[in-house]
């Protein structure tokens, strides 16, 4: 049995609510949304990593004493 997606409608002036099935376009917005936010956080969390791996990097250069790239050397003065 699939689920019916369903949000609430209050009516500020009379205080009354009710529950009402979301449209075809709520939902295909609904899961539009969802991917968007998906694509974003998955690239949120590579740039995270990307600055991780950046920081031992130069982390490693410096107690290595080799000299930093110029983006090495930013991720450390930031």
């Amino acid at each position: 049995m699939s689920e019916v997606l369903t949000k609430v409608v209050v009516d500020c002036s009379t205080g009354i609510s009710e529950v009402v099935p979301l449209s075809a376009e709520e939902i295909a917005q609904r899961e539009a949304d969802a991917l968007a936010f998906a694509e974003a956080e998955a690239e949120r969390q590579a740039q995270a990593e990307a600055l991780a791996t950046l920081k031992a990097s130069a982390k490693a250069k410096l107690i290595a004493g080799e000299p930093l790239t110029a983006e090495e050397a930013d991720v450390l003065v930031l």
